[in-house]
Order: C-alpha cells, then sequence, then structure tokens
C-alpha cells in the first residue's frame, strides 16, 4: 500500500475526527500534516494491510495526545466549549441535527465517546452505568443514526464500507 492510496481512501475521514477531537481549524491542519507524515514515513513497516485504517487512527490519536500535552504547557485551562468552524463538512448531510435527536441516554454516550474521546470505562464511570450498558446504549445510537441517514439521505455502505449517498437530500434543503 501506498500513501496515495491512504490518503485517498482516509483524508477526509481522518481530517472530520481530528476536528471532532481537537475542536480548532488550525490545530487540525497541524496534527493532520504531522499524521500523514508519520503515515508516509512508516508505511514500509506495516506488516498487514488490512489493519491500515487502525493504524492511521492510532497515529492521529497520539499525535492529538501529542498536542493536548503541548498545550497544557502553555495553558493553564483548556477551552473545550469553543466553536468548531464545520463549514468544510456542511456535506455530510444532517449530521448535527441527527446527534442532537438522539434521546438524551444515547446522545451522552455518543458524545462522551465520538466528540469528547472519552473511553467506554471514563463514560460508564461517569454516568455511574456499567461499561455493557454503555455498549448497548452506543449500539442502538449507532442503529438510530444509521437509520436516520438512510431513510432521509439514501446513504448506504458501498462495496469498500465507505459511506456514500446524496449529500444534498431534498429533505436537509427544506430544514436549513
Amino acid at each position: 500500500m501506498e500513501t496515495l492510496q491512504v490518503w485517498n481512501n482516509f483524508n477526509d475521514e481522518l481530517y472530520f475526527f481530528i476536528l471532532k477531537k481537537v475542536k480548532s481549524k488550525d490545530a487540525t491542519n497541524d496534527i493532520f500534516q504531522n499524521t500523514f507524515l508519520k503515515i508516509h514515513k512508516n508505511l514500509p513497516n506495516l506488516d498487514r494491510e488490512e489493519k491500515v485504517k487502525a493504524w492511521i487512527y492510532q497515529i492521529a490519536r497520539n499525535e492529538i495526545a501529542n498536542y493536548f500535552n503541548e498545550k497544557s504547557v502553555y495553558s493553564n485551562t483548556l477551552d473545550v466549549n469553543k466553536e468548531v468552524s464545520s463549514h468544510k463538512y456542511q456535506h455530510i448531510c444532517c449530521f448535527d441535527r441527527f446527534i442532537n435527536e438522539l434521546p438524551d441516554i444515547y446522545k451522552q454516550v455518543i458524545e462522551m465517546i465520538y466528540i469528547k474521546g472519552l473511553k467506554q470505562k471514563d463514560a460508564a464511570i461517569e454516568l455511574g452505568i456499567t461499561l455493557e450498558n454503555v455498549k448497548v446504549r452506543i449500539k442502538r445510537a449507532k442503529d438510530i443514526l444509521k437509520k436516520q441517514f438512510n431513510e432521509c439521505c439514501k446513504y448506504e455502505f458501498d462495496k469498500n464500507g465507505k459511506l456514500v449517498g446524496d449529500s444534498n437530500c431534498s429533505l436537509c434543503k427544506n430544514i436549513t
């Protein structure tokens, strides 16, 4: 596998992942660039191509951790409530609306795990529920989100597991 292949398959998804974690476009650009530099440098060392997605996300998570570690040296407080400029991802139809429309017990878990980046175990402790309950809530939330994307935008998975569909569906145009 070559760096260009990794880029073509994962660049948008990875950028959005980083942006959701750091909530800063400038920081995201830096982390994204560092991540791809490390991918390019270490790609020949990857033993199993089927593990490439997990591998690149681990590199991104490490770069995000490095960013927050460096930032904490210079700042006593971290503003996690910063407004995210997400105009680059407006083509991801209804994403924020669907998250916001989830029942609270599912919305909490999705935000804690996928937006704030907590581990499932830590989310369980913070919510005062079992780890198994967290996993069930994540699964149910994902099922609801999949159904909403499919009904609204006719999104589906292609043969490579990528989400495809009409990002400019008529329902979303009427809402916005």
